[in-house]
């Protein structure tokens, strides 16, 4: 058995809907299609999730334009208005509709998983319609029934044991050989709906791998495989054919937006390997990563992890940063679950790097004044060499100002 995820770029438009078709209707055995929002909806329903909340008056205009994007697919994969297979996207798009004319509760995280779930909740529903109304039979499978998380909303922790018990019991193969499910959402024990951090449906599908067995999991990509840089930022970007896990998670966790940093944990735990294909060339090797017996030589790696908020906290009381001011610092960002990109302190001052989340930095930033002095740079860019070299350093920072800098023996940071 065997699991495909495909990203949003993969499913961004009728005609991405029916490349997947095809490359699915070209692989035998036992197959589970993980599939995330289409194409850039789920920045889409982010931003209508924020004006919700906010009661900011523009919730009905994102709303209409999410509502046009999947009809306008609907409308071409499915001519025929009394096509059964668009009536459980429609419901979907009423029952969206019906969630933004509530007033919202006092919790952004809990508003926010859910909103944003309904990007893989259309998606979905219109992929498994596709594939049955063209002969490729499946079951379409709501996965927050079946992977069971905590209520840490906007970033659950999925409990395996009962999980696995749930899964094995949907994903049977007994009917069918095939099932499409909804990547990055998952569901509480009280039914509550639950979402696995940004660009989350990576790490689904590796979950997915890990509780039912899979023989591998592959990622499908608009680039050739796992590169060395972003090619639309980088000329000089090169196809790395080979990585270990170790070195696809540190990629992952400095930013690298091929893999989801949680995607291989449960992969390496079970020797399962990972190809990263393109969705445009699917006969083209890609990367796999798995264990080698060997070493893997690399070659310099360039992430550039935009829209960061760099910040510079100073004890009001002139007091050193040391363990408790620490501990109080990194406690504070675990409530709000902001994720540290890069962190520096000096005798009294820390200075660190995170993702810009608007509706959090306000209330985040007042809490920190209580005790610090704080000063921070909205929109930098966090910029990452991964087995840097003194030629690679200058032709990618070459004109930046950096603001802050970080060296350690194989990664290089600039904060620019």
């Amino acid at each position: 058995m065997e699991i495909f995820k495909f990203g949003g770029a993969s499913v961004k438009d009728a005609g991405g809907v029916r490349n997947l078709a095809s490359i699915v209707s070209e692989r035998g055995g036992r197959l589970v299609i993980v599939v995330s929002a289409m194409g850039k909806m789920t920045n889409l329903l982010e931003k209508a999730c924020e004006a919700y909340f906010r009661r900011d008056g523009r919730v009905k205009e994102l709303f209409d334009e999410f509502r046009r994007f999947h009809e306008a697919i609907i409308d071409d994969l499915f001519p025929d208005a009394r096509d059964p297979a668009r009536a459980l996207p429609r419901e979907w798009l009423s029952a969206l509709e019906r969630l933004l004319d509530e007033e919202p509760s006092l919790s952004y995280d809990y508003e926010y998983d859910r909103v944003i779930p309904f990007g893989e909740l259309l998606s979905t529903s219109i992929v498994s319609g596709y594939l049955a109304a063209n002969g490729l039979d499946n079951r379409l499978v709501d996965i927050r029934r079946y992977l069971i998380s905590d209520a840490c909303h906007r970033n659950a922790n999925v409990d395996l044991d009962i999980s696995r018990e749930r899964c094995r019991e949907a994903f049977h193969f007994e009917d069918t050989s095939r099932y499409v499910t909804q990547g990055f959402i998952a569901g509480t024990r009280t039914s509550q709906t639950t979402t696995l951090g940004r660009e989350g449906s990576d790490y689904t599908a590796a979950l997915l791998a890990n509780l039912l067995d899979a023989r591998s999991v592959t990622i499908w990509k608009d680039v050739p495989g796992v590169m060395s840089a972003d090619p639309k930022e980088f000329a000089k970007a090169t196809v790395i054919d080979r990585m270990p896990y170790k070195e696809a998670i540190e990629l992952s966790r400095f930013g690298a937006k091929v893999i989801h940093p949680k995607t291989i944990k449960p992969l390496q735990n079970k020797g399962i390997p990972l190809h990263v294909k393109s969705f445009l060339s699917p006969a083209s090797a890609g990367t796999v990563i798995r264990d080698f017996d060997e070493w893997i030589p690399l070659p310099p790696v360039y992430i550039n992890k935009e829209n960061q908020l760099l910040l510079t906290l100073t004890p009001r009381d002139f007091s050193f940063i040391a363990e408790e001011k620490l501990s109080h610092i990194f406690a504070t960002l675990a409530r709000y679950k902001l994720k540290l990109n890069l962190m520096q302190n000096s005798a009294i001052s820390f200075s660190f790097c995170i993702d810009h989340h608007p509706a959090l930095l306000e209330e985040f930033v007042r809490e920190l004044q209580r005790d610090y002095g704080v000063r921070y740079n909205d929109n930098v860019r966090l910029v990452t060499i991964r087995h840097y070299t003194e030629e690679m350093i200058r032709e990618v920072i070459a004109g930046r100002p950096v603001l802050v800098e970080q060296r350690s023996r194989t990664t290089a940071q600039f904060v620019v």
